[in-house]
């Protein structure tokens, strides 16, 4: 019932603004449901926002809440407009007009932004990008690299799969890839950076684990809890202040290099709308 009341609140507030735009200049015909002063409710602008389907005894509800709403913003905005100065006034009307320009202006950018705008971005460009800029690049938290199995306590080859997780042959690893079938989750050849928390989060009997632990580089770490047994081994570890690896940043970079387009871009979009302007003498300095 609390969750009904704060979802009807929320939707009641929301509707009221759009209430607030589309009961202007409504034909007479419309049935007036409530006014204040000069400013009608209009039952057609009830109705447009009302869901669909609902019952009418949430129906009456929503209504009258609507309408105290609407009735209680357009007696602040009556007092308002009474009590604020010319000075006041005549201010809010310069930010309407600023923010309405804003909102012309930064459409039209981002308009000729979706068309224009390159998006491919090569693996080199992404390369030398990383290779000049890598001191920005900085780990705030701790990577690992890792690999793990998990299989369950009945697992008939349980001692097998801890002898081949420990060692370091190609064909104990390919010979674990085959048995992957019978275990419940791996991770094996997989060279991707998580972070610490991620291990951790991945593996539950982890999340008690002394974090230091898990940033050494261990062949063989075991854990057991009553889902199964855990064989992990973190092969690579880097701390907080190293330089991020390229495979982990290459998103970031990516984000980094399509703004800087972007700002190229919209200034060159400027300067072609200048120079136009002036040629077509639709700008004049004086």
């Amino acid at each position: 019932m609390k969750y009904f009341a704060f979802i009807l609140v929320l939707w009641v507030c929301v509707s009221c603004k759009y209430i607030e735009v589309q009961s202007k200049d409504k034909e007479n015909t419309n049935v007036v449901v409530a006014s204040v002063y000069d400013a009608k409710l209009y039952k057609e602008d009830i109705e447009k926002i009302l869901p669909k389907n609902i019952s009418k005894s949430d129906s009456l509800i929503m209504v009258k809440g609507i309408i105290n709403s609407w009735a209680k913003q357009q007696l602040l905005l009556q007092k308002a407009e009474e009590n604020i100065s010319e000075v006041n006034n005549n201010e809010i009307n310069k930010l309407v007009k600023n923010y309405r320009e804003s909102l012309f202006v930064n459409g039209y950018k981002e308009r000729l932004i979706k068309q224009q705008l390159d998006t491919i971005i090569s693996n080199e460009e992404i390369t030398a990008y990383y290779k000049k800029n890598k001191d920005n690049f900085k780990l705030n938290e701790e990577l690992v690299q890792y690999k793990y199995i998990f299989f369950g306590k009945k697992y008939l080859d349980k001692n097998d799969a801890i002898k081949k997780f420990k060692s370091t042959k190609e064909e104990d690893l390919e010979s674990l890839e085959d048995q992957t079938i019978n275990f419940k989750s791996y991770r094996l050849r997989d060279s991707t950076w998580v972070t610490v928390d991620e291990l951790m989060l991945k593996i539950p009997p982890f999340r008690t684990e002394p974090r230091e632990n898990l940033l050494k580089i261990s062949k063989f770490i075991q854990k057991e809890d009553s889902l199964g047994v855990y064989l992990v081994a973190v092969d690579k570890v880097l701390k907080r202040n190293d330089i991020a690896p390229l495979s982990y940043i290459t998103p970031q970079i990516k984000q980094l290099i399509l703004h800087k387009r972007k700002l190229e871009l919209i200034r060159e979009i400027e300067k072609t709308l200048i120079n136009d302007a002036i040629e077509n003498k639709h700008f004049k300095e004086y």
